[in-house]
């Protein structure tokens, strides 16, 4: 299998990989220790409250949504940041469409295996 990613990754020659529930992905990098992906949520796409060991931050670049870290709320809109430690419970609505830069550390195992990608639901209506 291999354990990392190309050395340049061109966004454009990449195809979006929907996951369902009007959440799409691309993968921007990634080995052992660390992956950054590119997600685009349609409006009211919700990413179901969920907890890993991994260590994430998030870089909003378009549109605005609600994180719930630890049971703390919080409108997060482009250029805003979010980092979220191992193992705390959080979620994020999508407000507006837009897209984040999630970054882990280490590699989300989950993600390369292709297996169903479980904390994404329905848009909310």
């Amino acid at each position: 299998m291999k354990r990392f990613s190309e050395k340049y990754i061109i966004a454009k020659e990449k195809k979006w990989e929907v996951l369902g529930g009007g959440v799409s992905r691309k993968f921007l990098g990634y080995d052992n220790q660390i992956m950054m992906v590119r997600v685009k949520f349609e409006k009211g796409a919700l990413g179901a409250p969920h907890q890993h060991f991994h260590t994430q931050a998030t870089f909003c670049v378009s549109g605005k949504f609600e994180f719930e870290i630890d049971g703390e709320k919080k409108i997060v809109e482009a250029g805003d940041g979010v980092y979220i430690e191992p193992n705390l419970l959080h979620s994020a609505v999508c407000l507006e469409e837009g897209e984040l830069i999630d970054t882990f550390s280490p590699v989300r195992e989950d993600f390369l295996s292709g297996g169903e990608v479980s904390y994404f639901g329905d848009k909310q209506s």
